[in-house]
């Protein structure tokens, strides 16, 4: 059994598709495509925006951290000239207070000095008058201290 085909029913069908075809195509698949050809071309902008952005973050971290490289080292050299200045100030402190210690050393050595010699003399004025006087003792008359050179002669 063969059943013909209705000729009219397909060619209605077929245009009646087309129609529904060229409909659906203005409301909702030409909008629907076009929307998700921007959403696409949106999402391909922001992709290659944030690339943009990470190259940019990565080069700004980079100069970030090569000015903080030279920022250590200007520090460091700071801190060095500041050390080695330092270390010159103390050196010279240092040699200053020497060099004071020593004059004050040799002004107390002087002082000393000067202080045993008077001191020496004056146990030899002692001495020369405690020789008279007990010359005078011992020969039991008055000795003349008086002639440096004398040394026990009596002038009586």
């Amino acid at each position: 059994m063969h059943i013909p085909p209705d000729w009219g029913i397909f060619f209605a069908l077929i245009v009646s598709f087309l129609v529904f075809w060229f409909i659906f195509d203005r409301l909702f698949f030409g909008p629907f495509l076009k929307l998700l050809g921007d959403r696409e071309n949106r999402l391909k902008d922001l992709s290659a925006r944030a690339e943009e952005l990470l190259k940019e973050e990565k080069a700004a971290g980079q100069e970030r951290d090569r000015q903080l490289a030279e920022l250590r080292r200007k520090a460091l050299a700071v801190r060095e000239a500041e050390r080695r200045k330092a270390e010159a100030d103390a050196a010279r402190v240092i040699e200053e207070a020497k060099t004071e210690a020593h004059r004050a050393l040799e002004r107390v050595r002087a002082g000393i000095e000067n202080e045993l010699r008077a001191g020496e003399r004056e146990l030899e004025q002692l001495s020369r008058v405690l020789a008279v006087e007990l010359a005078g003792r011992v020969l039991g008359r008055p000795v003349d201290g008086a002639a440096p050179g004398a040394q026990g002669t009596s002038n009586n």
